[in-house]
């Protein structure tokens, strides 16, 4: 749980528009900015253990609500890809808000959809395998698009770039490598 809460902070900064250097004064443990990419590393403590992430905030969000664009408040928006000691990366989304009970996020990555499951504001991969196809198609693809429904039925569309995430996730994956 406290590595969600660091992941949230740092991210946070990260979605706020902060410039690196100022970026590096509030967050000490990003570690790397790949492009529209950034690395952070959280080091083992106590029963949690090593984390290294690449995150993104997106480029463009469009919500609407009956097919019409509609202005919401949102926290924030974050798709993520962390990697801890010995394992392979594991994908994340943070849309926002609380997901539709039941519901399931869709990602569309150049034309190869997959679905993530979903738990509140959080969204996962369903396996490790899937985990890993989702990875490969990010470092083939230029833009990933996630569509969801919020629990009080706006339907959101988060565009982000995937420019840099392949040296972003090696940095992240070396870091946590072991």
């Amino acid at each position: 749980m406290a590595s969600v809460i660091l992941r949230a902070f740092s991210a946070t900064v990260l979605t706020m528009g902060i410039a690196s250097g100022a970026l590096a004064q509030v967050s000490t443990n990003r570690v790397a900015a790949e492009t529209d990419w950034s690395v952070f590393v959280e080091e083992a403590s106590g029963d949690t253990p090593k984390e290294c992430w690449g995150v993104s905030a997106p480029k463009e969000t469009v919500n609407t609500k009956d097919g019409k664009a509609t202005s919401v408040r949102r926290g924030d928006i974050l798709l993520f890809v962390t990697y801890r000691p010995g394992g392979q990366g594991e994908v994340s989304f943070n849309g926002g808000y609380p997901f539709a009970g039941g519901s399931t996020v869709g990602l569309d990555i150049g034309g190869t959809k997959f679905d993530l499951f979903s738990d509140g504001e959080w969204a996962w991969a369903g396996s490790k395998d899937d985990d890993a196809k989702i990875i490969a198609a990010m470092r083939a693809g230029s833009s990933a698009v996630l569509t969801a429904r919020s629990a009080r039925g706006t339907q959101t569309a988060d565009t982000f770039s995937l420019s840099g995430i392949s040296a972003a996730l090696d940095e992240a994956a070396k870091r946590c490598a072991g």
